[in-house]
C-alpha cells in the first residue's frame, strides 16, 4: 500500500472517522488494489458540463425572484473510478456558468499521483484564484466522491458520523400569494415534519398567517437580511414564536453585526448567520453575534471546509445548520453526508427542480438520508 493511502486511512482513524479495527480490512483491500495497480499508471481527468436546473415554482425572496439556476456538473475519473461534483450558481453568489468554466480550466493534476492527497490537491485548487467558491466545490466534491469509492466506504461514515441523529430537513417556500403559498404546502403535506419561510418583505406577517391557515408544523424562518430595524426586529421575533417558528436565519444586514448581537442577545429564538458567513475564517467573528452558522458548500468551497467549519463552530457551543442552494441531488448527497448531529438541516435543493441529473440522498420520513455507497453515494440518471 503506498504511503499516501496508509497516511490518510490513519488520519481518518485519529480523527474518528475509523475505528483502529478497520485499518487492517481496509489495509488489506487497499494492498489487493496497489497489487492490480502496479502494471499501470493513471492520471485524474478533469472533465465538467453546464447544465440549467428547471424550478417547480418560481423562487421569490425578498430582493429578487427565478424559475432557474445554472450549474456546472464535474467529473474527476481515475483508474476506472469517477467521482462527480457540481457547482450551483444562483445570482448573488457572482459566479456564472463561464466563470466556473474559465477556473476549472487553469486547473492541472499532473502533479498529483493519488487522489487521497487531499490537502494538497484541495489547497492547490484554492490557491489558484480568490473566491470562486461554488467552482473549488465543484472540484472538491468530486475528489470526496472519487476518494469515498477508492476508500470504499460513504464519507459519514469514514468522518465516524451516526445517521440515525440526521435533523428533519426543511422546505423552503418562498414569497408567493396566498393561493400559491397554500399549494405549495399542501403539495409537500405529509413529506416534511418542518417548513422554512421567506420573510423580509411588507407582508411578513400576512404570509405568516397564511401558511400557519393550512399546517401546525414547526417554521423556520429566513429573512434574507430583509430587516432594517433591530427593535422592530425583535418585535417581530416575539410575535413569530408565538406563531411556531423556531429559528430565525439572517435577520438584518451582514454589515450590522452590532445590531445583529443585540438581537441575539434578546431573541426568544435561535438566530443564525448565512449571508454573514462563507468560509472557515468567518467562523471565530460571528461567535456572540449570532446563535449559529448556516454552512453551505457553494460558499465554503465544499466539505472538506465545511467539515472544518462545522468542527470549530461546534468548540465554540454554537448551533450549527447545514444549508443548500437549488441544487441537484450530486451537491445534496454531498452535503448529507455532513448532516449527522447537525442542529438544522436544509437540504430541499434538489426537491424543488424538475430536471435532477442525479439519483442520490433520498427524503425518508422527512429527512434527507444520504445512500449506504462510497463516496457521496450519487448515480447520474
Amino acid at each position: 500500500m503506498s504511503q499516501n493511502r496508509r497516511n490518510f486511512i490513519k488520519s481518518l482513524a485519529i480523527a474518528g472517522g475509523l475505528s483502529m479495527m478497520d485499518l487492517p480490512v481496509l489495509a488489506e483491500k487497499n494492498a489487493r488494489q496497489e497489487t492490480s495497480k502496479a502494471s499501470r499508471t493513471s492520471k485524474m481527468k478533469l472533465s465538467w458540463f453546464p447544465y440549467n436546473l428547471q424550478l417547480k415554482h418560481a423562487f421569490n425572496i425578498s430582493n429578487y425572484s427565478r424559475k432557474t439556476t445554472p450549474v456546472v456538473l464535474v467529473t474527476l475519473e481515475y483508474d476506472g473510478l469517477t467521482g462527480y461534483g457540481e457547482a450551483a450558481l444562483p445570482p448573488y453568489l457572482g459566479e456564472s456558468q463561464p466563470s466556473v468554466v474559465a477556473f476549472l480550466e487553469k486547473i492541472d493534476l499532473s502533479g498529483f499521483s493519488d487522489p487521497l492527497q487531499m490537502d494538497e490537491i484541495l489547497h492547490y485548487v484554492d490557491s489558484l484564484v480568490e473566491n470562486n467558491t461554488a467552482a473549488k466545490a465543484a472540484v472538491d466534491i468530486a475528489l470526496h466522491d472519487l476518494a469515498g469509492k477508492i476508500i470504499g466506504k460513504p464519507w459519514y461514515q469514514l468522518w465516524g458520523l451516526n445517521i440515525d441523529k440526521i435533523p428533519d430537513t426543511t422546505f423552503t417556500i418562498g414569497m408567493d400569494t396566498e393561493e400559491i403559498l397554500r399549494q405549495k404546502v399542501k403539495e409537500v403535506e405529509g413529506q416534511y415534519k418542518i417548513l422554512k419561510i421567506k420573510l423580509g418583505g411588507k407582508d411578513d406577517r400576512k404570509m405568516v398567517e397564511t401558511i400557519r391557515s393550512v399546517t401546525a408544523l414547526p417554521i423556520a424562518v429566513d429573512a434574507n437580511q430583509g430587516w432594517k430595524d433591530k427593535h422592530q426586529a425583535l418585535e417581530m421575533i416575539h410575535w413569530l414564536k408565538e406563531k411556531g417558528i423556531v429559528m430565525i436565519e439572517q435577520p438584518m444586514s451582514k454589515y450590522l453585526p452590532d445590531d445583529i448581537a443585540w438581537l441575539t442577545a434578546e431573541s426568544p429564538l435561535p438566530i443564525f448567520a448565512d449571508e454573514s458567513i462563507q468560509r472557515l475564517h468567518d467562523v471565530v467573528r460571528t461567535k456572540g453575534v449570532f446563535s449559529g452558522i448556516n454552512i453551505k458548500l457553494m460558499k465554503c468551497t465544499g466539505m472538506r471546509e465545511a467539515w472544518k467549519m462545522r468542527n470549530l463552530a461546534q468548540s465554540l457551543d454554537m448551533k450549527v445548520m447545514i444549508g443548500c442552494m437549488t441544487e441537484t441531488s450530486c451537491a445534496i448527497s454531498a452535503a448529507a453526508q455532513l448532516a449527522p448531529g447537525m442542529d438544522f438541516a436544509d437540504l430541499d435543493g434538489a426537491q424543488l427542480i424538475q430536471n435532477d441529473a442525479f439519483s442520490g440522498a433520498e427524503l425518508i420520513n422527512g429527512k434527507v438520508m444520504p445512500l449506504n455507497l462510497p463516496g457521496i453515494g450519487v448515480k447520474p440518471v
